[in-house]
């Protein structure tokens, strides 16, 4: 658009492009004049003014539409205002000439709406430099007002309120001029015309004072009339006038005194007075008024009072929060004189919606302008009056003078304002949540007792209003629910003789039953079996007085359903009592129906029903919440649903068919019931706006569909409803509504079932009747039928309907719903087609309906059918898979394109523009042919369509849409037309400028698709600050159109999306500024979205703010600005409304999530830079960078973390105590660089403690003592606090709650479910368990001898008074606990086993529960075992590790804690039956058990600290003798176990997990050693020295050497062993040799330290292998051993680098298996023998593998020969291929060239010396051929006198043992001594002077030594140090 336009108008292009895209081109002209003009240095503007004068003129005569002359009007202000205002005078005459003008051509009207709009624009920007022609203007406007069309009207009215914004105060000579002209708009036929009118007195009375003082009556009463027919804009519109003109007239802006005959300010009580007045009698005149009160009717509809009470809301809105808490007592008394008043409830239908009004002011302005303080004082001001109200009825009927007796009139209006009242109470209450404690505590409100007492009120809607009320209290603050549960009951028992008592606390009951679905903590067990015994005794006496049977059956019926609702743990308990009662209240045979219909009277049927009607609504919420135990206990449930359907179907099938054969559909869709509460739920959700304004969309919704309700719904309708899921108060609808909404729902279940020829029949029945009928009558059951036919047809599936018969009259009661009157008939009767076509699943009968379409749009001529047919078309095949024939998509587009540009009916359009819509959606890529021409019409109509249309305008929003997502990323190619994206531009930027919200929101929409198709094309510049102008409006749809917006921006764009809305705000007029807008230049737009969080209630729109402001932050690099931010939100509790922070008084809810976005900001920082958790490194990058790092914040963090868990609310304190667990974890190790040896967290250990210790608290909820557990057990294994004085602080803390487990609860007392305190003991448990664990650990690391140095970390810190510190300290805490704490550990691992059982073992379960949970609580608790287990599983190995298993007698005698009975818990729990030794085996059985059962499937990754708390726990057991020896002793056990590792090592690639397995299989095998051992040791002895060849048989193998897999100990080992070598050196495997990618040695390079530890500790296992064999199992595993070790080597000589330690321990394993005892057996000593000359083979092969360009180690070689030739004996190494290659490697390896080489072959003394020892061993009797290699050899490591003194000390300490060896072999071997001499010359020589050198070297040292012995002893000794 920028590239095409200057800031002229480019003519000659204009002139060459067609007439329909003219209006085009000047549209996206003057969108770039409006944007450029304001940038454009104003020398330009001056010197290019006439010209762009002249052409904005022609633009303005040349018809512009709509938008067009809004724009044009704009720029031609702005070009004045910025260029020389001077000719602005003669634009003003010219513009009045035109509307002055008398042309009646079609072009005059637009150019003289322009002309008008063009005025207001000129006078809004110029003001007072116009002064001069303003009333000449006026009067103009005035006159032409007089005979304007509805246009006309509209377009005077908006521009009268723009000259007004611009002359201000000047204007006020005209205002009266202007008042009656607006009066007279305000009650215009044409709605946008009133909405114009109202938008401009709205800015009248900003100057014109007597609007709101004088007038003020006039005003509210046309106000009052304006609301009368209107519709939902309109209502908004003069709602905000009249709210505003009351507000100014209470709270004036001006504070000059009232003139002489001027009304001053107005107190509350009048003002109130106008709107009841209004309310109740409506804005008619005196006559109309009082002929009305004569007739007895009332005039006053809906609309009137649902546009008062909206007036209200706005007026207490524009007053502010602080007003209305100074006020509230009298305003809230005047509402209740509103809510009670006789005219205002004359019928029940008026006093219900009365009441929703009352009510929906108080949610409006108590729920969302007050802080959560002054929301506790508007509850106490409400409890006040319920008391008061109560007071009053309870003295007037106790009064027994007759004359003073209250009178039913009295108690009709107190039921009001108590209903009023209470349904604010709960929903204030429930709002604050637990903050709202002190209201219960506080005596002089006494809100319980004033709640509690209205249920003996004598009207029902009042007692149900109280019970509600009393359920909002306990889902505000569930421990609230048992002691009010049992003070009901109790009533209820004592006064059951009274029916307002039963039915008051029978309601109440069940009420504060229901509520429990909502309170996780749940209550006791025990309270469901009391609530049955109510019920059961309620319906048994019911009988017994008829004063009060009716009263008990309902309320036994509703205890029953509330029952209910409490889930299958309580019910399936109580199910056969259940079906008993269910039995009981139905007729069990045709005998019994027979005698009740003869004996039956009035008050029997009355009570009979009510009772069965009870038992079937039980029945119903027992099918919606428990589906499941409708399936295990399907045979005893079903049947009686089965029974009451065959009642039913039995009653019809008796009744002769001529009784209800012609008047089923009369009686059966008689009945009054409004289309637009039964058909919506039937209609497609995008076809209802065609309907109207979206009621879900508003924030009126509460009243506004009251508008559209037949009779009032409210909460006595069906007091069941107090059992209902829902968090809002419910409001059934009349039972007759509902009846009917549940009859159509019914038949669509039905009918299916009915035999084919009955279903043609009904269907043909219900279309003659349709036909038949006239009027409103036909309308009615038209709308029956068809809810009914769309039921069946939605439930239905492709090819059930029936025969071809059924398609001709279903197709007939569609069509002719398609020509209603009704739109949302014609919307049902569209997707009925839709769906039949769907159900027929037959392409003829979808091409027959789409010609019937077709045919029927050709011949009707009404706006109905037309519209109807056309909408039918669209839907058509939305459930066919779309539209897949072009010719039918050509024949549908030129039939709706005609239709749609019909504009003699806006109705045909809107519906035709949606279908074509529709048509978009169905036809993908299909569509893009005709993509061009559809985007021409709608920018076509966009441009031209009048604004008192939106409906129209809304539809062409979907039809654009629809296009963007068509051509999707088509958009950002090249491939596109430039024009097709602009005009997707065009067309947003026409409806963001249009005045309707939804249009608007549609506006938004698109470009939300458009830019996330094609960013590059969207200006954010523009975009964001349109976003962030609506972030405030008035409608919820635009807020949820910006905010979705926002949220996709933001992933993307965060940091251009924030700076844009600053931006924005800095450039808004003061005068439009908002107090969002203040927050955003304060805080930025997340503050802002902060702010709009804490406002809003709707949970989408919440939903999208939370993600919204998670992406911000994600995206932000701006730390410190978002904690400052979390920071001044934490802080801005009602306690601190006068702090200088931008917000003020935010909720509870708005503080808990901003204290998880603080957890949040520390999870990204994880991921980030390191210096954020690095106290040096980020003050170092701090003085070098201008970077922010998380931990110069920790004081915050941990101030607001502190904040938020001593907070009132329970969900923000588990927030904040969630929040401080995160700080501990992330910041506990990082030390404070300004004090060595402590850590920065340390010096926060008094705010940690103070945030605990109230979580501690006798009362604090079980969830949060649980939690806090968790925080103290990371606290005090963080090791922060180094002082044990300090840790005893925290350590009390647990102590404490140590103590409650012991003592348990008294079932009296107890407030919550027993799962809660399963939860809570558990917590405890597994806090404890953690410390301990630490504690031991700490206390070994201390011990152990390499932590030496680091053993004085904290010992600055003790004063040396005897306080430990540490691990040892921290165990000495522990210690004394510990014996009570290893039985609850023991008990609560018993408990754990038994519920994780498998389904066919939960036999084995006890029948009275285990030690921590209850029989009843079993699923619950299941949950919070599984959260803790594995701690305390480690925790009590460690106990046992410690005790090494051995019982202690020093225990105490009895345990305090009753409820533990098992016999893990100590030695003689059951009758001392067991000895010490079961009692272990039952111990180490139960953590074995557990430990594999987990450890078989562990379910994700999740579970990772479980596992290694298993492996940690396995190997503290197998680390003591005694478990070893059990598990030693069971091969299959040991074998279990090893099959459990192998898969663990191959599921989880973390390295702790392998190391961890890795050891448990080395103390597996150590445990079968030791077994071996003894088992041989024990046969020694046994069998005496005589037979000691036969003990090597004990082993696995025995005599055959057969090893069984899966049976085999061995093999296991070795299977393990495989599988690490395998997958960290894959070369091993003959399958995968060759295959990796680097070539030779690669493997070994990939090894990390951690995989060469891995690999040490195989080779290792593998080498202990043989030890536990028979020797014939020894031969059968010795080859793979070998083969494995050597393959090892093999591959890591090829690359040592780094890998010492794994060379290492492969030599060390190798030995071992040399060495074995096995290869001297007598039964394997030859296969050994042979099979150690091949491994010995093969290791001298090892040389030359692997190609030439890899280098071998040959040290590590060597080595491996040496310890080859050392370990194995002579018979291996003397055959003669093996010693002569030996030989030959060694003599090689001495002559190689590499100086590494030369240097560490030679091994040094010890090596030589074992290396002779080794060739001496292998020598021959005559052995003269080895000693002459030797000789020669040992003479090459001699050095002459001259290198001697310079060489290295390995070479020295080489030639000293050298020659040393030389003297000794030499006198062994004189002969091949002297011969060697005598034949090598050079020898002789090297041998000399080696001997010369070493004889003087000796010669120095003794003489060195004579020396130093005469100068060690001074004569005289110095005793003073002069230093």
């Amino acid at each position: 658009m920028e590239r095409s336009h200057g800031l002229l108008l480019n003519e000659e292009a204009l002139g060459q492009i067609g007439e329909h895209q003219r209006a085009e081109f000047v549209f996206e002209w003057l969108t770039h004049l409006k944007k450029l003009l304001p940038t454009v240095d104003r020398v330009d503007i001056r010197q290019n003014q006439r010209r762009l004068i002249d052409q904005l003129s022609a633009v303005l005569i040349g018809s512009p539409g709509p938008p067009t002359r809004w724009l044009l009007a704009h720029c031609l202000a702005l070009l004045y205002r910025l260029g020389d205002p001077i000719p602005s005078s003669l634009m003003v005459e010219r513009c009045n000439d035109i509307i002055r003008s008398k042309d009646d051509s079609p072009s005059g009207l637009p150019t003289r709406l322009a002309a008008v709009a063009c005025l207001g624009s000129l006078y809004e920007q110029l003001g007072r430099m116009l002064v001069g022609s303003f009333k000449d203007t006026l009067v103009n406007l005035l006159k032409a007002m007089k005979s304007a069309e509805s246009q006309g009207r509209y377009e005077i009215m908006l521009s009268i309120e723009k000259i007004l914004r611009g002359l201000g105060v000047s204007a006020v000579s005209s205002h009266r001029d202007v008042y009656k002209v607006a009066r007279a708009c305000l009650t215009d036929r044409s709605m946008a015309v009133r909405c114009a009118a109202a938008k401009c007195l709205l800015e009248l009375q900003r100057e014109a004072v007597f609007l709101w003082t004088s007038e003020l009556e006039n005003v509210a009463t046309l106000c009052f009339r304006a609301f009368e027919g209107s519709n939902y804009n309109v209502r908004v519109s003069v709602s905000k006038l009249l709210g505003t003109l009351l507000a100014a007239a209470v709270e004036p802006r001006q504070s000059s005194a009232p003139r002489q005959g001027v009304k001053g300010r107005s107190s509350l009580e009048e003002v109130m007075d106008l709107l009841s007045a209004g309310f109740l009698r409506g804005g008619g005149g005196f006559l109309r008024t009082s002929g009305d009160m004569l007739k007895g009717t009332s005039s006053v509809s809906k609309d009137i009072r649902i546009g008062v009470t909206q007036a209200c809301v706005v007026f207490v809105s524009t007053l502010g929060g602080s007003w209305l808490e100074a006020n509230f007592p009298a305003f809230l008394s005047l509402l209740m004189e509103l809510a009670s008043h006789s005219r205002a409830t004359q019928t029940p239908v008026d006093a219900a919606v009365t009441r929703r009004c009352v009510s929906f002011i108080l949610r409006s302005t108590l729920g969302s302008l007050l802080g959560e303080k002054a929301q506790t004082n508007a509850a106490k001001q409400i409890c006040i009056v319920v008391a008061s109200q109560k007071r009053t009825i309870d003295a007037a009927l106790t009064d027994g003078n007759v004359e003073t007796r209250v009178s039913s009139a009295d108690i009709s209006a107190s039921q009001h304002v108590l209903v009023c009242c209470l349904l604010e109470l709960g929903a204030l209450v429930q709002g604050l949540g637990s903050t709202a404690a002190p209201l219960l505590t506080d005596t002089t409100t006494a809100l319980l007792d004033s709640v509690v007492s209205v249920l003996l009120h004598p009207v029902a809607s009042a007692r149900l209003a109280a019970a509600w009320c009393l359920r909002c209290v306990v889902m505000a603050m569930p421990s609230q629910c048992s002691p009010l549960l049992d003070r009901c009951a109790e009533r209820l028992v004592a006064l059951k003789s009274s029916p307002e008592a039963v039915a008051g606390y029978g309601a109440a009951v069940a009420a504060l039953v229901a509520a429990v679905q909502h309170c996780p903590l749940g209550i006791p067990h025990t309270k469901g079996k009391v609530v049955l015994g109510l019920a059961e005794d309620l319906l048994r006496s019911a009988s017994q007085n008829s004063r009060i049977s009716l009263q008990r059956t309902q309320a036994g019926w509703m205890l029953v359903s509330s029952l209910v609702t409490l889930g299958p743990a309580v019910v399936e308990h109580h199910l056969s009592r259940l079906l008993l009662l269910w039995r009981c209240v139905f007729a069990a045979s045709l005998r019994e129906q027979d005698m009740e219909l003869r004996r039956g009277d009035y008050f029997t049927w009355q009570v009979t029903l009510e009772g069965r009607a009870g038992a079937l609504c039980a029945q119903v919420l027992f099918l919606k919440v428990l589906p499941a135990l409708l399936r295990s206990y399907g045979s005893s449930v079903h049947c009686f649903s089965v029974v009451y359907r065959l009642r039913v179907y039995e009653l019809l099938s008796l009744l002769p068919p001529n009784t209800y054969q012609g008047s089923t559909p009369t009686l059966f869709f008689y009945l009054p019931c409004s289309d637009l509460t039964l058909l919506p739920p039937l209609c497609h959700h995008d076809d209802l706006p065609l309907v109207g304004p979206a009621l879900h969309d508003t924030d009126h919704r509460y009243i506004e569909e009251q508008v559209s309700v037949v009779g009032g719904a409210s909460l006595d309708n069906d007091p069941f409803s107090l059992c209902d899921r829902g968090d809002d108060a419910p409001a059934p609808l009349p039972p007759h509504v509902a009846l009917t909404a549940a009859a159509t729902a019914l038949f669509g279940v039905l009918f299916p079932h009915i035999i084919s020829a009955q279903r043609v029949k009904i269907l043909e029945q219900f279309a003659e009747t349709v036909n038949q009928l006239k009027g409103q009558r036909q309308q009615t059951v038209q709308t029956h039928v068809c809810a009914a036919l769309c039921s069946l047809l939605k439930g239905s599936v492709r090819g059930s309907l029936g025969p071809e018969e059924l398609r001709p009259p279903a197709l007939s009661l569609l069509s002719g719903a398609l020509e209603s009157s009704s739109p949302l008939i014609r919307c049902l009767a569209a997707e009925g087609l839709a769906r039949l076509v769907q159900v027929v699943g037959d392409p003829g009968f979808t091409a027959s309906v789409s010609l019937l379409c077709f045919d029927r749009l050709k011949t009707a001529r009404d706006a109905a059918s037309r519209s109807g047919y056309a909408l039918a078309l669209g839907a058509l095949q939305r459930y066919t898979g779309g539209i897949s024939s072009p010719q039918h998509l050509s024949t549908c587009l030129r039939v709706l394109f005609t239709l749609s540009q019909d504009s003699t009916s806006p109705e045909v359009q809107t519906w035709s523009l949606h279908s074509l819509s529709l048509v978009v959606d169905l036809s993908g890529c299909l569509y893009r042919t005709h993509a061009e021409p559809s985007f021409s019409l709608v920018l076509r109509l966009l441009l031209s369509t009048p604004p008192a249309h939106p409906e129209v305008h809304h539809s062409l929003g979907r039809c654009l849409h629809g296009l963007i997502t068509c051509l999707g990323p088509d958009l950002q190619g090249t491939t596109l037309s430039p024009a097709l994206r602009s005009s997707c531009l065009v067309g947003c930027s026409v409806m963001q400028a249009g005045p309707d919200c939804l249009v608007q929101a549609r506006a938004i929409s698109c470009l939300q698709q458009l830019h996330m198709f094609s960013p590059p094309h969207v200006n954010l510049a523009s975009l964001v600050p349109a976003l962030c102008a609506n972030l405030c409006s008035s409608f919820l749809c635009l807020r949820r159109a910006v905010v979705a917006c926002l949220r996709q921006l933001v992933q993307r764009e965060a940091l251009e999306v924030s700076e844009h809305a600053v931006a924005l705000v800095k450039e808004l007029p003061r005068r439009d500024n908002t107090q969002l807008d203040v927050t955003i230049k304060e805080v930025g737009l997340e503050g802002a979205l902060f702010t709009l969080l804490d406002r809003e209630s709707d949970p989408g729109l919440r939903r999208d703010i939370q993600e919204t402001l998670v992406h911000m932050m994600a995206s932000s690099s701006k730390l410190g600005h978002w904690l400052k931010l979390c920071k001044d939100v934490l802080s801005a509790t009602t306690e601190e409304e006068d702090s200088s922070g931008p917000f003020t008084a935010l909720r509870w809810a708005t503080r808990r999530f901003t204290v998880e976005c603080v957890c949040r900001i520390i999870a990204q920082c994880e991921s980030a830079d390191p210096a954020h958790f690095d106290m040096v490194l980020a003050q170092e990058r701090r003085l070098l960078e201008s970077t922010d790092f998380l931990v110069l914040h920790l004081g915050d963090l941990v101030r607001m973390a502190f904040t938020a868990a001593t907070d009132h609310s329970d969900p923000l304190r588990l927030a904040g105590l969630q929040t401080l667990l995160v700080i501990i974890r992330r910041f506990s190790s990082i030390p404070e660089p300004e004090f060595p040896g402590h850590v920065i967290l340390e010096q926060y250990q008094a705010n940690v403690g103070a945030a605990l210790r109230p979580a501690f608290s006798p009362d604090a909820p079980p969830d949060v003592t649980a939690k806090a557990c968790q925080v103290c057990s990371a606290w005090i294994a963080s090791s922060v606090v180094s002082d044990l004085r300090d840790l005893r602080r925290v350590h009390q803390l647990l102590a404490s709650s140590l103590a409650k487990v012991q003592s348990g609860r008294d079932p009296s007392s107890q407030l919550y479910n027993e799962a809660a305190a399963t939860m809570e003991t558990l917590a405890v448990l597994k806090a404890w368990a953690e410390v301990y664990i630490v504690a031991v650990e700490s206390s070994r690391l201390k011990e152990s001898p390499d932590r030496s140095a680091d053993g004085s970390v904290s010992s600055s810190t003790n004063d040396g008074s005897g306080c430990e510190s540490g691990g040892a300290g921290l165990l000495k805490l522990v210690q004394s606990d510990l014996s009570t704490l290893s039985r609850l550990w023991l008990a609560a691992l018993q408990d754990y086993a038994l519920l994780t059982l498998p389904q066919e073992n939960t036999a084995q379960i006890p029948a009275s529960g285990g030690a921590f949970y209850t029989a009843e609580t079993v699923n619950q608790a299941r949950a919070h075992y599984s959260s803790c287990w594995a701690p305390v599983l480690q925790a009590s190995s460690l106990w046992l590790h410690s005790s090494g298993f051995l019982m202690a007698d020093d225990t105490p005698a009895t345990l305090s804690r009753p409820a533990t009975p098992t016999s893990m818990g100590h030695t003689g729990s059951v009758g001392g039956a067991k000895s010490p030794e079961d009692v272990n085996t039952d111990r180490l059985h139960l953590i074995l058990g557990i430990s594999v059962e987990f450890l078989c499937s562990p379910h994700s990754e999740d579970q990772m600290e479980n596992i290694t708390s298993c492996l940690r726990a396995l190997q503290a057991l197998l680390d003591v003798s005694w478990p070893r020896a059990k598990i030693g002793n069971d091969q299959a056990l040991s074998v279990e176990l090893l099959s459990v590792l192998h898969r663990l090592m191959v599921t989880r690639e973390s390295a702790s997990v392998q190391l961890a397995v890795l050891d448990l299989l080395q103390q597996i095998v150590t445990a079968a050693q030791e077994h071996v051992r003894e088992k041989r040791h024990s046969a020694e002895v046994d069998d005496g020295a005589a037979e000691k060849e036969t003990l090597p048989e004990f082993g696995e193998g025995r005599d055959t050497g057969g090893l069984i897999p899966g049976r085999s100990l061995v093999f296991g080992a070795l299977e393990l062993c495989l599988c690490v070598l395998v997958r960290k050196l894959p070369q091993l495997s003959p399958k995968l040799a060759g295959t990796s990618p680097t070539g030779c040695g690669s493997s070994a390079w990939t090894l990390t330290d951690s995989d060469c530890r891995l690999v040490s500790s195989a080779v290792s296992v593998l080498s202990e292998l043989p030890s536990i064999c028979s020797p014939e199992g020894s031969v059968s595993i010795l080859p793979t051993v070998l083969y494995l070790l050597l393959g090892v080597l093999r591959e890591l000589v090829h690359q040592p680098m780094g890998l010492g330690l794994v060379v290492q321990a492969t030599l060390r394993a190798l030995k071992s298996v040399l060495t074995s005892p096995m290869s001297r057996q007598e039964k394997s000593r030859g296969a050994w023998k042979l099979l150690l000359r091949s491994a010995l083979n093969t290791l001298l092969i090892l040389w030359d593998s692997g190609s030439s360009d890899c280098v071998v180690d040959q040290i590590s070689l060597l080595t491996a020969l040496t310890v080859f030739l050392l370990s194995a004996g002579p018979d291996v190494c003397i055959m003669e291929p093996l010693h002569a290659l030996s030989l030959q490697r060694f003599t090689a390896s001495m002559e190689s060239k590499d100086p590494l080489v030369s240097t560490r072959t030679k091994l040094g003394p010890e090596g030589s010396q074992q290396f002779n020892r080794t060739l001496t061993s292998c020598l021959c009797p005559s052995g003269s051929h080895l000693v002459s290699f030797l000789l020669p050899l040992l003479i090459s490591f001699l050095l002459d006198e001259n290198a001697l003194g310079s060489a290295p000390s390995a070479s020295r300490s080489l030639h000293e043992a050298a020659l040393k060896d030389l003297m000794r072999l030499g006198p062994q071997h004189p002969a091949v001594f002297r011969s060697l001499i005598s034949s090598s010359p050079h020898l002789k020589s090297r041998l000399e002077a080696a001997v010369r050198g070493n004889q003087q070297s000796l010669n120095a040292k003794a003489n060195g030594a004579k020396a130093s012995g005469a100068k060690s002893s001074p004569s005289i000794t110095l005793k003073t140090n002069f230093l």
